[in-house]
């Protein structure tokens, strides 16, 4: 096994154990997803919606990034907690990889959040969303792809700031407009023209359409393979970042 392997698999057993320590971080991040289904989707149950598909296989797929857009984009307060008590200065004199300590994070973050959409799924199901098998699980690739880019690019922050003060508003700044302007809720088909062109330049506005095209069972969408495309080039920008983030930390 590499050295790149084996240092990445012991980063990840010491947050994945860390993880499982705190079950409420494992349940409590899917609350606010869970209470948009709960109190929202039946609310659109009679609504045209302008998108194939019943309003479950609109609502869900858009709930599932937004699992990953809340969650992994905070994920870098967590780096933030550990420089203040030295972790990271002592993960510094290792010799463990730099990119095994941002991909064993980033692979613990992914997981995660995956066990945390198939909660949602499975109350979804429940709600009344029917959906293909393989678009459920199209959806959850999806949802840890997403998360891996985010986390990646909420580490590369969190390492250049010193406070959360410093941080929190700037994730906010972020993700907001991305859960607006991406469609999450409803799909931008129901937008004014200006605001449907603008959505565009968001590149989860991509993967929120291939995870609803999914659901229906259109694989072969042409949304299906921008979205993967889409999200194929921004992990691979995230992590880029992030790693050298890393890098340049450890100089």
């Amino acid at each position: 096994m590499s050295p790149l392997l084996t240092d990445t698999a012991l980063v990840f057993g010491r947050y994945a154990r860390q993880t499982l320590r705190s079950r409420l971080q494992m349940l409590f991040g899917v609350l606010m997803p869970l209470l948009y289904l709960v109190f929202f989707g039946p609310l659109l149950t009679r609504l045209p919606l302008a998108a194939p598909g019943s309003s479950w296989q609109v609502l869900v797929p858009g709930l599932l990034l937004q699992l990953a857009l809340f969650g992994a984009s905070f994920c870098g307060f967590g780096i933030i907690v550990e420089k203040q008590y030295g972790v990271v200065e002592r993960m510094r004199v290792t010799p463990v990889s730099r990119l095994a300590l941002l991909l064993g994070r980033v692979l613990r973050d992914a997981l995660l959040f995956v066990f945390q959409a198939v909660l949602l799924v499975l109350a979804a199901l429940v709600m009344g969303l029917r959906a293909p098998l393989g678009g459920i699980l199209a959806g959850f690739a999806f949802v840890a792809v997403l998360a891996a880019a985010l986390a990646s690019l909420s580490y590369a922050l969190a390492m250049r700031v010193r406070l959360p003060q410093e941080f929190g508003p700037v994730i906010n700044a972020v993700t907001m407009p991305s859960m607006l302007l991406s469609g999450l809720m409803l799909p931008m088909a129901l937008a004014p023209g200006w605001l449907d062109a603008l959505s565009h330049v968001m590149p989860l506005r991509y993967l929120v359409d291939a995870v609803r095209a999914a659901f229906t069972g259109d694989y072969g969408s042409p949304a299906v393979l921008r979205g993967a495309l889409v999200a194929a080039g921004f992990t691979a920008l995230a992590m880029a970042l992030g790693a050298r983030a890393f890098r340049r930390a450890a100089a």
